[in-house]
């Protein structure tokens, strides 16, 4: 292994993937903000493949928060069934959409102090929305492969979502945050996988101190 400090291997790791994968980006289909805070808060537990199923069919029965917080909530949770967690999900999706139209006019607010004012969404949720929707980067979006790789490739000891978020803003430069989320959220599906990653074939293995550890 090439031995390279944090910030060194952050750099090398975003080199790296950036030419592995040219176009990564969110995975969620939307058009508008409220469609990707939904498709969002709906993404927990489960995959963006399965969520972009069901929003297909949902995004045309549902097209403002109004909708969404005068729907019926027994069949908002038939709607969103199969993403997990359904009862949940509907309440907070309910929920969150009142409140859109109580404080912001019924439009997806454009700070993460206003969108963490919104049942079941968190950092994760909110740098996610403010990044697709607005072009706005105030945080990298630490989900489960987020989290993984950067244990992996040792940029972080941490187990917090919070603070592993902190530990790779400090190694990050603000314009690449929210990239480097979409880059190791690409790599942790289809090479660095939760139970098995491919080492063998991995772009990072000369660099990554967990490399060929795994049985």
């Amino acid at each position: 292994m090439i031995a390279l400090e944090p910030k060194q291997r952050t750099q090398k790791t975003i080199e790296l993937l950036e030419h592995q994968y040219p176009n990564a980006k969110t995975a969620l289909t939307y058009t508008t903000p409220l469609e990707m805070l939904i498709a969002t808060m709906l993404s927990a537990q489960t995959t963006d493949a399965r969520v972009n199923n069901v929003t297909q069919n949902l995004f045309k029965k549902y097209h403002t928060a109004q909708d969404y917080a005068n729907a019926d909530l027994k069949e908002l949770e038939k709607d969103i069934h199969s993403t997990g967690f359904y009862h949940n999900k509907a309440k907070n999706l309910k929920a969150s959409c009142r409140i859109l139209l109580e404080k912001f006019g019924g439009q997806v607010p454009k700070t993460m102090t206003a969108l963490l004012e919104l049942p079941g969404v968190a950092r994760k949720t909110a740098n996610v929305v403010l990044y697709n929707s607005y072009g706005i980067t105030t945080g990298i979006a630490v989900d489960t492969h987020v989290m993984r790789l950067a244990k992996r490739l040792g940029l972080t000891e941490q187990k917090d979502q919070n603070r592993i978020e902190k530990d790779l803003m400090a190694l990050v430069p603000k314009e690449k945050w929210m990239h480097l989320t979409d880059l190791l959220i690409f790599h942790g599906r289809q090479v660095c996988m939760a139970k098995k990653p491919r080492c063998d074939i991995c772009v990072l293995n000369k660099i990554c101190p967990s490399a060929f550890t795994f049985k």
